[in-house]
């Protein structure tokens, strides 16, 4: 009974989802949702939902090696997304995966609006629970400047997205731009559910010897404990957006402990993501999860959604 209990403090609603713990397995870190069921001890009970790697309509060999390397504190990848396209997902790969056991996000990508539409129309028509629409990517037509850098083509992507779909939309913000508050609100304006806050800081690695830069694209993606404050004060600006329009948050970006994690719930998610951590150390879900009940029961509380947002700013 006791166990049973503690299970139920983790559960909690997110856009009309049941997650049986507030965990969310990041996407680009699973695979298509299976790769880490292959670890003794780990089960994907442990997390609420598992975002799926992410995908483009066409099947695409990503980039140049090396696609990752290792910095102080994190890791820089650039991957180049990878994938076998939006048919194969969902043809082949969907039926493969339990849906009793969590709830699984589909990661759309594309380099065009009309190709995040269509990619979103055939999820759609698929038994994913979710799509999460990563907004990262480079626009083709106009220069290649990422579409979530800038709030109209972000708000552009989303409302191109929206109209293909009913299933719940969560948005994944970028740090890199001026303002991820106004993206936030054009966003909201433009349909979305929710938001993942926040994806990747872009940062390069030097080879000195060579004097070229290690990852093959030149630069990547900037993950793990490094960009934690960063994600921290991102997700709390953006809940200071959202929290007036019932608008959930996955705050993610550096979350290795149960610490980290009620950290980024203080600030305004509802969920967390874990990512990175997950390469050095496949169980540590089970860790983070026993922690956070943990901290409820110290704190006299019942269940997650109360400590979301109860941030005190000094002054």
């Amino acid at each position: 009974m006791v166990h049973k209990v503690q299970k139920d403090m983790l559960v909690s609603e997110f856009c009309g989802m049941r997650f049986d713990t507030p965990l969310v397995l990041l996407s680009g870190c699973v695979g298509f949702g299976e790769e880490y069921t292959r670890v003794k001890g780990f089960t994907n009970r442990d997390a609420g939902a598992v975002c799926l790697k992410g995908t483009t309509l066409e099947p695409r060999l990503g980039n140049p090696p090396h696609r990752v390397c290792e910095t102080p504190q994190g890791m820089i990848n650039a991957i180049g997304l990878q994938n076998p396209g939006a048919r194969h997902v969902v043809d082949e790969i969907l039926p493969t995966l339990d849906f009793d056991e969590t709830r699984f996000i589909a990661n759309i990508s594309g380099s065009s609006i009309e190709e995040y539409a269509e990619v979103a129309r055939i999820f759609d028509d698929s038994p994913i629970d979710a799509l999460e629409v990563n907004i990262s990517c480079p626009n083709v037509k106009e220069g290649g400047m990422a579409f979530g850098n800038d709030p109209d083509m972000s708000a552009r992507v989303v409302e191109a997205v929206r109209k293909q779909t009913e299933k719940p939309l969560i948005t994944k913000l970028s740090p890199n731009q001026t303002d991820i508050q106004e993206n936030a609100r054009r966003c909201i304006e433009a349909g979305t559910d929710a938001f993942a806050v926040i994806n990747t800081l872009m940062g390069m690695a030097i080879d000195i010897e060579a004097r070229a830069p290690i990852i093959g694209n030149n630069q990547g993606g900037l993950s793990g404990p490094a960009i934690k404050p960063v994600a921290v004060l991102k997700t709390h600006q953006v809940y200071q957006v959202c929290r007036d329009h019932g608008i959930p948050i996955i705050g993610q970006g550096g979350i290795t402990t149960a610490d980290d994690a009620l950290e980024f719930l203080i600030a305004g998610a509802s969920a967390v993501g874990v990512g990175t951590a997950l390469f050095y150390d496949p169980l540590v879900c089970k860790k983070i999860n026993d922690g956070i009940v943990a901290y409820l029961e110290r704190h006299e509380l019942t269940e997650v959604s109360q400590l979301v947002g109860t941030l005190v700013l000094n002054g």
